[in-house]
């Protein structure tokens, strides 16, 4: 079984209205031994009509991890991180953020959520551009975000642009985006990064966790061993969402344990 969650939200992310005490008592209620708040950084979010901005209140968000280790730290273990949206512009400005507080994360999470300063979330981006084309371009910028900021511990559902493909999703192959997947791929190993394996791909209907199973399968291959694992849930009845299904979908990929970092240094757990 897994029981660590290392990918969740709670109301100090713009898209969340959870108490943070209410994931921590979820956690619990679900037998879970770790888990991580990586709340949500996406410095220059374009303006959205939902009103959401991605800012964070670092500090109000620290005291109240602090405040959930002090009541609940004998029962669960809880992590203190963080997912920063990446942007190729914004390379000084997260590089200066680090800097200034990065050493205060257990995890640190590398996420690209726009392409050209726009969602994949919203039905424009593959109406412009069709499914491949504009999975395409989506990996191309994740590529060039894994340039721009190198202070991170793993990628975050590298295929999240998938989710939004409008139905019917066309399959997957692997070798339609061979090159810009094994430049990420082969970067991420060189750099001796970890892979997400993300369960909120699931949740949004698609058939696999993010990233697909041929990703994994090449990452494997080519001799990367580093995962960490998350639901991404911003509620409490999706914390380790479909969980029970990665152990043997992951040996299916050559993998027999994931990681979980404190203090931004890995820790190896068998499955």
């Amino acid at each position: 079984m897994i029981l660590t969650d290392t990918h969740l939200h709670t109301s100090f992310s713009s898209d969340s209205r959870t108490p943070m005490e209410s994931m921590v008592r979820e956690g619990i209620r679900r037998g879970l031994k770790t888990i991580c708040f990586t709340e949500h950084y996406d410095p220059d979010f374009p303006e959205i009509p939902a009103g959401l901005d991605f800012s964070l209140d670092f500090d109000s968000y620290y005291d109240e991890y602090l405040r959930m280790k002090t009541l609940y730290g004998d029962r669960i273990e809880i992590l203190h991180g963080i997912e920063l949206g990446i942007q190729p512009h914004l390379s000084d400005f997260l590089n200066d953020f680090y800097e200034s507080q990065g050493g205060r994360y257990d995890f640190i999470i590398s996420s690209c959520h726009l392409v050209d300063r726009l969602d994949p979330y919203y039905p424009e981006y593959f109406d412009s551009l069709g499914p491949e084309k504009g999975l395409f371009h989506y990996f191309e910028t994740l590529y060039e975000n894994l340039l721009a900021f190198d202070h991170y511990q793993t990628a975050g559902h590298l295929d999240y642009a998938a989710r939004y493909i409008k139905k019917p999703v066309p399959e997957f192959h692997y070798e339609d985006y061979g090159d810009i997947l094994d430049a990420i791929l082969l970067h991420l190993i060189k750099k001796d990064k970890a892979l997400e394996v993300n369960t909120s791909g699931l949740k949004a209907g698609l058939a696999w966790p993010n990233p697909h199973m041929e990703i994994l399968k090449r990452y494997h291959d080519l001799g990367g061993r580093r995962l960490t694992i998350g639901s991404d849930a911003h509620q409490p009845e999706h914390m380790a969402y479909d969980f029970h299904i990665l152990p043997d979908y992951l040996r299916q990929a050559g993998f027999d344990r994931y990681e979980i970092y404190r203090k931004q240094q890995p820790f190896e757990i068998l499955f």
